[in-house]
């Protein structure tokens, strides 16, 4: 499958219902302009000029999803991003800070104010601000994880 089509797999489609319907949820207002065509929401959002990612709920969180941006940014495909704890997008040293962040996401249902440093898989580090985190639940509010969206970053 090419990087493009990504975003036609059912375990995407159905990633992409969540990420969007949460964050309206929770936020109270949209990712994207969706349509009534979830595969055709799940391919504008994989194509967003925003990067977005999420992870899952396991007790060291394993990431579940990342758009073609996020992908970018972090110098991976897919394959190898949604097997990479989260953990591990930030350095080392940076961790600490990163895991009370998504603490207080999970108290407060989101957050809209953090900025970090992240480090793709080359070593490059890069500044992320303005970014968004929130809890990643489906319509009956079974929790799925986290979720970051963000439309700034400098590399550093």
């Amino acid at each position: 499958m090419n990087a493009e089509d990504i975003w036609c797999r059912p375990d995407v489609i159905a990633q992409s219902v969540r990420l969007i319907s949460s964050f309206r949820a929770c936020v109270g207002r949209d990712l994207i302009a969706a349509s009534g065509d979830e595969a055709e929401n799940a391919k504008a959002l994989f194509a967003a000029p925003f990067a977005l990612l999420s992870h899952g709920t396991q007790d060291d969180p394993v990431l579940n999803y990342g758009n073609q941006t996020a992908l970018t940014l972090w110098e991976m495909d897919f394959t190898c991003f949604t097997q990479m704890p989260s953990r591990l997008t930030a350095e080392p040293m940076l961790r600490e800070e990163r895991q009370r962040l998504l603490e207080t996401a999970a108290l407060k249902g989101y957050i809209d104010d953090y900025s970090g440093i992240r480090i793709s898989a080359s070593g490059q580090r890069f500044r992320i601000s303005n970014v968004i985190l929130w809890t990643v639940a489906d319509a009956q509010g079974a929790k799925y994880g986290q979720a970051a969206v963000f439309d700034t970053w400098d590399k550093v």
